[in-house]
């Protein structure tokens, strides 16, 4: 099974740019391209978070029309620049949303690997928060098949990488998610956004990873009262192979680059 991992594509209204300066829309049509071309073609793509900048109708409605020629089948959570109401109307017609509360739920129906959606965003926030509900949820859903290959997505990590401006605004209650994830052994992945940044972790008995922006990345500054900084470094996304032995990612740049040329 194959999943594709897009994540902040921060999309704007037709026409803006992502902070004044990105064409993030275009960013993410080329991303959408590139998954589309990819041989095979995955089984399912997972968003993890920040699909729009302000949460806005207009901006949903930009995403929905650059997603749409996706192949394979979307599975989306929010991030913190998303605005649920919204969020949940743009995505009205993905019956896996749940109709209110907390965009939490579990897609078991797409391969052999199950997919957990954890929604920590917090509204109005930028940081997120395991809090005791969501970790209720999770063990229910984790114990209803204990055995199932699963991966968990979710937006902010709950992890400190010890750039600042980043770990201000990860998830709370990290401690007590790995706590939970360690006693379930079948779950592969843990697959964040957030950061804008690649990053490997291992956490609760897997790996944590966090995808790349297909627009902008945020700077590696990892010093005491580094400034906030991003910077216009090639986008990607993580592609994720599961087969029976394990669970296998890579990390994927977007664009086109000379080659192929016959050697390896």
């Amino acid at each position: 099974m194959w999943i594709a991992q897009l994540s902040d594509p921060h999309v704007r209204p037709a026409g803006a740019l992502y902070k004044g300066v990105v064409d993030a829309n275009a960013a993410l049509e080329a991303a959408v391209a590139q998954v589309n071309a990819l041989d095979p073609q995955p089984d399912l793509v997972l968003l993890t978070g920040d699909v729009t900048e302000e949460g806005t109708p207009a901006e949903y409605a930009a995403a929905r029309a650059i997603l749409a020629p996706l192949r394979a089948p979307l599975r989306v959570i929010p991030g913190n620049h998303d605005e649920r109401g919204a969020f949940r109307q743009a995505f009205h017609d993905h019956a896996w949303l749940p109709p209110n509360g907390p965009l939490h739920y579990v897609d078991a129906a797409s391969g052999p690997v199950r997919v957990i959606a954890l929604d920590v965003t917090i509204p109005g926030l930028h940081h997120g928060d395991a809090d005791a509900a969501a970790l209720a949820w999770l063990e229910a859903a984790l114990a209803a098949e204990p055995r199932r290959p699963a991966v968990i997505m979710m937006h902010q990590p709950p992890i400190a990488c010890g750039v600042p401006y980043l770990d201000r605004y990860r998830c709370h209650g990290g401690a007590a998610l790995a706590a939970l994830l360690a006693r379930f052994p079948a779950v592969e992945r843990v697959l964040c956004g957030h950061v804008h940044r690649s990053m490997l972790r291992r956490f609760g008995g897997t790996l944590l990873c966090t995808a790349p922006s297909t627009a902008t990345a945020i700077g590696l500054r990892p010093w005491p009262g580094a400034r906030p900084a991003s910077s216009l470094e090639p986008p990607g996304f993580l592609l994720h192979q599961w087969r029976p032995e394990g669970m296998l990612t890579h990390a994927v740049p977007i664009g086109g680059f000379p080659g192929p040329y016959p050697f390896a």
